[in-house]
């Protein structure tokens, strides 16, 4: 207890001079040798409940994703874009992702698989290794009797076909239907619906129809019924090139049966297909409706859609509004969309810019691989991310990229075991002893170079300049 006589002369003190504090002279350091004083710290982490990703670059720290256990609370939609330039890592990632979902019981993924080599597509040895045999679309191979998927499959709602034969028929035309053309096709459609019960409807039914249609449909309208052929020739033309022209085989019948649509994996190969023809898009967009109504359940599993070279959805204005239903439908019933594409600039400047933002509003997770400088700021810009992040993706290398979940943005080594190696890369060299050697060469070395780039950057915005610690 302090003595009564030092108390009343501090306190006396104060009253003649004010209070008097210890002064204590400031020391001059630096931010390298400060750092010394305060805890370690990082970027806060999307939890510990999901799938391992790899480890985040600045701090070291697993990084573990997963849009399910997200969504709700710091994911406001599960779905997901991914971007860049090939050769950065994207395909890797995706593969190690879904076979890491895959892990979990309640999960199952389709994959359309755009790309290939040797007559397969990408995702074949991941197919493989999982006991699955792909469903490969190929014009050719159906006239075989090959893979069919039917437009007209009573799985499908009648409005639901209705809605799919417009988007074919719109995609092909590349524009909308006039009111004309589309009693026309209604009519059509109706009619085939209801006189066709002993099997399934084709597309041959609603071409004969378009062309010879009922004076029923023409009187309903009080016109003529040759202005109701009229109307319908050019979408009996357009139907006609998936009966007999470059497309048949693949559509024009019933489908196929056997299509095991409670695997794990469904993966639709789409690699014999020329991806920059028309059939692409009229592809995804049958493709798309049919998962939606065969497909998507309320049966509690947690389903992933992944979509390689994904512009040809995004491109299209009227698969792109197929799309964005499936999309809202699907947040409903536990659907992650995944769309893989190269450059934001193929989707943003392209026709369908409108529908192309929308489905991008809906992507709260946002993973972009190395991208030149130019088009960094365009996706950067777009996209909203924040400054340093911008800078930095030209700079990434193979297998790290910039991850945006929801605003929480972070930069992320991805991770490929040693089991995973041989189904993720697939390239033909990896076979050969003296690629291995070097693929690993070069992975070890952009590691590094990683690791020396990220420490140059954050050096060169903290600055390691003095400053003044109290």
């Amino acid at each position: 207890m302090r003595d009564p006589l030092s108390v009343l002369t501090d306190a006396f003190t104060s009253f003649l001079f004010g209070k008097v504090e210890t002064t204590r002279l400031p020391v001059r350091t630096s931010t390298g040798q400060a750092q010394a004083v305060y805890l370690p710290t990082a970027a806060p982490g999307l939890g510990d409940s999901g799938v391992i990703i790899g480890r985040e670059v600045y701090s070291g720290k697993g990084y573990i994703y997963d849009p399910f256990q997200l969504y709700g609370q710091q994911l406001p939609a599960p779905h997901w874009l991914v971007l860049g330039e090939s050769g950065n890592g994207k395909s890797a990632l995706e593969k190690t992702y879904v076979l890491r979902q895959l892990r979990f019981r309640d999960r199952q993924v389709v994959v359309l698989d755009a790309q290939g080599e040797d007559g397969v597509g990408e995702w074949n040895l991941v197919a493989q290794e999982l006991g699955i045999t792909p469903i490969r679309l190929d014009p050719m191979a159906a006239l075989d009797m090959g893979i069919r998927l039917n437009p007209l499959d009573p799985a499908i709602t009648t409005t639901g076909q209705l809605a799919l034969l417009r988007t074919i028929i719109e995609v092909a035309m590349g524009h909308g239907l006039d009111e004309r053309a589309g009693f026309a096709l209604k009519v059509a459609h109706a009619y085939v619906n209801e006189t066709i019960v002993d099997r399934q409807p084709v597309l041959s039914d609603i071409v004969e129809q378009l062309r010879h249609p009922e004076p029923e449909s023409a009187e309903a309208m009080n016109v003529a019924i040759d202005d109701v052929r009229a109307w319908g020739l050019d979408v009996a033309l357009v139907l006609d090139r998936l009966v007999d022209g470059d497309l048949r085989g693949m559509f024009d019948g019933p489908t196929t049966v056997g299509i095991d649509l409670d695997a794990p994996l469904i993966v639709f190969d789409l690699s014999h297909i020329d991806r920059n023809s028309i059939a692409m898009p009229i592809l995804m967009a049958i493709v798309g409706v049919w998962l939606e109504h065969t497909w998507i359940r309320p049966d509690r599993k947690k389903r992933i859609f992944l979509v390689e070279e994904a512009w040809h959805i995004i491109n299209s204005p009227f698969v792109a509004q197929l799309f964005q239903r499936l999309l809202k439908f699907g947040r409903r019933l536990g659907l992650s969309f995944v769309a893989v594409v190269h450059h934001l600039s193929d989707v943003v400047d392209g026709a369908a810019a409108k529908e192309a933002a929308a489905i991008l509003k809906m992507a709260s997770t946002r993973t972009i691989y190395a991208q030149k400088a130019d088009e960094a700021r365009a996706t950067g810009r777009v996209l909203g991310l924040p400054r340093w992040a911008v800078e930095i993706i030209p700079t990434l290398t193979p297998g790290i990229a910039v991850w945006d979940v929801n605003g929480n943005v972070q930069v992320v080594k991805h991770l490929v075991t040693e089991t995973e190696r041989p189904l993720v890369f697939t390239d033909r060299a990896m076979t050969e002893s003296s690629a291995d050697l070097a693929e690993d060469d070069a992975l070890h070395a952009a590691e590094l170079e990683a690791e020396e780039r990220a420490a140059a950057f954050v050096e060169h915005h903290l600055g390691d300049s003095e400053s003044t610690v109290a």
